[in-house]
Parts: structure tokens; C-alpha cells; sequence
């Protein structure tokens, strides 16, 4: 799964503002349905925006609003090779805001920018400390960096893949490894930079175990998936959708199967008139991949089956819009090099764009992310420079 490109070897293996501290900080309008009220219409794709290499390589994370414009993370590149933040708009200008340099620093940024204002919140995987656990960061819009916590591992946890979620004036997310059972953490921390564990997976049989997504607030209840735990597929699991509680009550809302029911979710949950839904990197009756629908109660519902070839493999993350998912795959398509699709809630599939590798990109390797009635993503290959690319689809 190319979003675990650390966590495959592991597991397998002030620029805060006083305003953006003290404001709320808001829901991730990313993974309502509700704020969508454009319908997306012309069905045309555009790629906007090519990286180098030194402006950053190998975009990971899907994009988020900021003053306007765009903002995202690659997870290489730069001076140091150890990533980038950037801001692009949607005609293709992009500035570079940060490059990490690695060591105490940060280094592989491949989480979702969370925009608080005018500060832009975010994690890095490694880099950070002797131990390189990885970080938590906020930049100003003149682009100076504040680390706000340094992962130390054991049970402070370790290595945060994606971004953070805002609810009540806190920031909140999840560690891949690290925690008192070393299966991961839920975190938060204050916009000034005081941190604490929520929780600990493993806490139980069948409890899950690595969280690699971001959370998704609900109603003020957090629900998250686990790429390994649960209590099928062997003693590894085969992932869990859970919920926690901002006081860090945990609960498995649902276990995978393997098969073709899905396994190793790796990405966050969006919410569609009260239902929630998501993807599977595995599984499903070709072994490439699901789509599923699941409820608060737990009654989980496979919504598709990738078939790979044409059809697309390896799902990334939703999005909703105008009451129907968009997403992309990593593989498959006419050139496997990844595709963009949209999904009915009643699990009709259309296929909107298979990428070809050359400068349209290839492989990307995030979700969509809805801006003014277009849709934008990344890919982490091809482009000009072989460097992935930022581009723009109407459904």
C-alpha cells in the first residue's frame, strides 16, 4: 500500500497566531456530505501543476483549503529531501511555505493540513528527535515553522501519518506505533503544544491496532479505522472501524474479515446522512480493494469490489460530494497508474479518469478535495519531472 511506504518496513513493520489559538477550530468539512452544494458538472481533467524535485516530490496527502488557494504536503523533496509544505491555487501557481530538514526538524510529511485561520497544523512520520518518532507542527502564512511536540515513542507514541482534526479548541489525531501496548496511539494537543495520549490500542482482545488515518469528528464522537486488529485474519488482524470519545473511551464498531469482505482500511471515514464510509486497501473478491458502507450500530454493508485491470485497485480516500463518493486508486486503469472514479451511495461505479504516467501523473496516492465546484488531487509519480503532479477533474 503506498501509503504505508514508512510503515511497511516498520511494521510489515511562535508562527501560531493568538487567533488561531483561541478560535474553535473547526470540523473537517472535508468529510461532510452537507457542505458540498456545488454539483460538479463538465467531466473534464486538468494537470495543473508539476513538481521538480526541489519544490518537493512525492505527494502523499489530499489537499486542503487555505486563504483562497490549496495546501499540501509532499512527502519527499526539497533541500533536504525530507518533504515539503506548499500552497497552490487553483490555476497552478504554487509556493513553497516549508521545507523540512530533517533531524529534530521533521521529515516525510504525509498527513492532510488542517487550516485554523491562518496557521496551517500538520505531522510529519519521522525526524524530530534521536528516535525520529516524528513531530507535530503548525506554519504561519510568512512560512516559519513551530514544532509544538516531538513523538518520543514508548508511550507517548510514534509516528503520525496523517493530519490532525479540530473539535472544542483542541487538535486531535493518531500515532502509528508508540503507545503503552506499542499498537499505536489517539493523541491531543493544544495549539500552544501540550500533548497527551487518549488512548492506547490494544487494550483488549480484538481490539484494533495501527491507525495510519485521521479521524473524523462526529457529532462530537471520533471515528477512525485500523489497518491491523480485530480479530480475523490470524493474529495480525485484519482492521477495525472504532470510535473514541474525546475523554478516550474506546470502542470497536466493527472488525474486517479478510476475504471478500476488506481488510487493512488505511484510510479516514467520511459521513453521509449518518452512515459512514470508507475503503479497504485489500481484500474484496479480486483481492484489490473495497468500498464500505457502515453505521454508528455497526452494520457494515460492502458497498463495491474492485475488480483491478481497467477497474482500479488499491482505493484511497473518499470524498462526498453532492451526495457521491469520488475517490482514486493507487493501480489499475487503462495503464496501471491509478484511476479517479465516483460512486453512488447505492454502489453504481463510473470511471472518470485512468491516469497514463506521463505528465498527467501517476499513482495517486490520497484523496479528493473539492474546491469552488472542482475537484483536486495529487499524484506521487510522473509529471514532468517524475515528481508527481497537482490536478483538477470535473465529474
Amino acid at each position: 500500500m503506498l501509503r504505508l511506504s514508512v510503515l511497511c518496513c516498520a511494521f510489515l513493520i511562535s508562527g501560531c497566531s493568538s487567533a488561531a489559538i483561541n478560535s474553535p477550530l473547526p470540523v473537517d468539512s472535508a468529510t461532510r456530505a452537507s457542505v458540498f452544494e456545488r454539483p460538479v458538472t463538465s467531466g473534464t481533467f486538468k494537470s495543473i501543476f508539476s513538481f521538480n524535485g526541489g519544490d518537493g516530490k512525492a505527494p502523499a496527502a489530499s489537499l486542503a483549503d487555505y486563504n483562497g488557494a490549496l495546501a499540501g504536503t509532499t512527502y519527499g523533496g526539497g533541500k533536504a529531501d525530507s518533504g515539503t509544505a506548499y500552497r497552490i491555487t487553483p490555476s497552478g501557481k504554487e509556493s513553497l511555505l516549508h521545507t523540512f530538514r530533517g533531524g529534530t526538524d521533521g521529515a516525510l510529511p504525509e498527513s492532510r493540513l488542517l487550516a485554523v485561520g491562518t496557521t496551517l497544523y500538520g505531522t510529519t512520520i519521522n525526524g524530530g528527535g534521536p528516535g525520529d518518532e516524528g513531530i507535530v507542527y503548525a506554519i504561519a502564512p510568512s512560512g516559519k515553522e513551530t514544532i509544538l511536540h516531538r513523538f518520543s515513542g514508548g508511550d507517548d507514541g510514534a509516528n503520525p501519518y496523517d493530519g490532525l482534526t479540530g473539535e472544542g479548541g483542541a487538535l486531535f489525531g493518531t500515532t502509528a506505533a508508540g503507545g503503552s501496548r506499542s499498537s499505536g496511539t489517539v493523541f491531543t494537543i493544544s495549539a500552544s503544544g501540550t500533548e497527551s495520549v487518549l488512548y492506547s490500542f490494544g487494550a483488549y482482545s480484538n481490539d484494533g491496532a495501527t491507525p495510519v488515518a485521521r479521524l473524523l469528528d462526529a457529532s462530537g464522537t471520533f471515528y477512525g479505522t485500523t489497518v491491523y486488529g480485530g480479530g480475523h485474519c490470524g493474529s495480525s488482524g485484519c482492521g477495525t472501524v472504532f470510535k473514541i470519545t474525546p475523554s478516550g473511551t474506546e470502542t470497536v464498531v466493527y472488525a474486517f474479515k479478510g476475504g471478500k469482505d476488506g481488510a487493512q482500511p488505511m484510510t479516514p471515514l467520511v459521513e453521509v446522512h449518518g452512515n459512514f464510509y470508507g475503503t479497504t486497501s485489500q481484500g474484496g473478491s479480486q483481492n484489490a480493494g473495497t468500498v464500505f458502507e457502515i453505521t454508528s450500530a455497526g452494520a457494515e454493508k460492502l458497498l463495491y469490489t474492485f475488480k483491478g485491470g481497467a477497474d482500479g485497485a488499491i482505493p484511497q480516500e473518499l470524498i462526498a460530494f453532492n451526495g457521491t463518493l469520488y475517490g482514486t486508486t493507487s493501480a489499475g486503469g487503462s495503464k496501471n497508474d491509478g484511476t479517479i472514479f465516483a460512486l453512488s451511495l447505492s454502489g453504481k461505479k463510473s470511471l472518470l479518469y485512468s491516469f497514463t504516467g506521463g505528465k498527467d501523473g501517476a499513482e495517486p496516492r490520497a484523496g479528493l478535495h473539492e474546491l469552488k465546484g472542482r475537484l483536486y488531487g495529487t499524484t506521487g509519480e510522473g509529471g514532468s519531472a517524475g515528481a508527481g503532479t497537482v490536478f483538477s477533474i470535473s465529474g
